[in-house]
């Protein structure tokens, strides 16, 4: 087990290494819609590639949802087998809608792991990335 500090030190390690070994600019927040963005996340199981949708108003969560789940069967050509749920809960209670792919045995405090973490990230983002700029209009209008 890790010390709250040796793990605080141990993730800032990791995000450093990551943006170092894969330096460019991701779409992340940057989507030109409020609230829809895309995250990377890893703990001590897995990684996480995920595509969150927070709108507060519950009819824009869903219509915006829906438009992406429409292109079901696209998204899967681009990021393989993934997980969706429309009323996902996260650790403080809010209510948002994701969609994610995860890499289960990986563990940001395994280095170890770290590089095929990484290669996990860029694969998945990438494919998100691609589609999401192929369907960003389509996306988009609500």
């Amino acid at each position: 087990m890790f010390s709250k500090q040796e793990a605080q030190q141990l993730k800032k390690e990791f995000w450093t290494a990551f943006g170092k070994s894969f330096p460019r600019k991701w779409i992340l927040y940057d989507t030109k819609v409020k609230d829809l963005s895309f995250k990377f996340s890893a703990d001590n199981k897995k990684a996480e590639v995920s595509l969150d949708i927070e709108m507060k108003d519950e009819l824009f969560r869903s219509a915006y949802y829906e438009k992406i789940w429409s292109l079901e069967d696209i998204l899967k050509d681009f990021i393989g087998d993934f997980q969706k749920e429309e009323y996902f809960t996260l650790e403080n209670g809010k209510v948002i809608s994701r969609i994610w792919v995860d890499k289960q045995g990986v563990s940001i405090f395994n280095k170890n792991t770290w590089q095929e973490i990484f290669e996990f990230f860029v694969d998945k983002m990438e494919g998100f990335e691609r589609f999401y700029l192929e369907y960003e209009d389509f996306i988009k209008d609500i």
